[in-house]
């Protein structure tokens, strides 16, 4: 991806979130030096802030999302089962924009459609072996209430639903009707090691560094705050 397409994405991104009434913590709209200049030791550490993702495909419109991590703990804190064992993300999919079938090996998490449109959740089982299985149903529960869908079905939530994911419950998901500003509350979050894609994708995109950047991602933070 480009950094100047990167920079248009944050400020609409921002702006979007703006007018569904969320305030972001005031680490989200600092420039790079004055994040390089803050203390930010817990942000670095937490993978806290901002994350624009193509998933390797070059084609943000149809592939990719846009997430920010306001909270997180460390993978340290979830093997001792003490401290921050839990994380808090917004995402934002635009209309039939593809966040990728995955699982996750360790995390579990609510998502959260907030505001918007229709965010359609399409869902598969594992193996034995912990593969996606192709044909058999899935369960999950939604907002405390089971649902059972075959597979591959697809699970619709408007504003206010939610769906609990654990690991080994494979999904995809992309908004319907208009954008949709989704919640993430989860167990810690690492997208280092812990997302497995159906089909074999990076998690990260590859920047071309066209012009500054307006706000660094979370995977610019090895190279600028380190």
């Amino acid at each position: 991806m480009m950094r100047s397409q990167i920079n248009t994405i944050l400020r609409e991104a921002d702006a979007f979130i703006q007018s569904h009434g969320f305030a972001l913590p005031p680490f989200a709209h600092w420039s790079p030096d004055a994040l390089q200049a803050g203390d930010h030791a817990q942000i670095n550490a937490r993978r806290m802030g901002w994350d624009v993702t193509d998933y390797g495909g070059g084609d943000f419109e149809r592939l990719g999302l846009v997430l920010f991590t306001l909270r997180n703990g460390t993978l340290a804190e979830l093997r001792a089962g003490a401290g921050m064992v839990y994380a808090e993300k917004l995402l934002i999919s635009q209309v039939d924009q593809l966040s990728p079938l995955h699982t996750h090996l360790v995390k579990s998490e609510d998502i959260i459609n907030r505001g918007g449109g229709t965010l359609v959740v399409e869902l598969f089982g594992s193996t034995p072996e912990g593969a996606r299985d192709p044909d058999a149903p899935v369960t999950v529960v939604c907002d405390g209430i089971a649902r059972r869908l075959p597979a591959g079905g697809k699970l619709r939530l408007e504003p206010g639903e939610s769906v609990t994911l654990r690991p080994g419950d494979w999904h995809a998901f992309w908004a319907e009707g208009s954008a949709c500003l989704i919640g993430e509350v989860s167990t810690v979050n690492d997208d280092e090691t812990d997302n497995v894609f159906d089909a074999p994708l990076p998690r990260f995109a590859t920047i071309d560094e066209d012009e500054a950047p307006w706000r660094l991602l979370v995977s610019d933070y090895p190279q600028f705050l380190s």
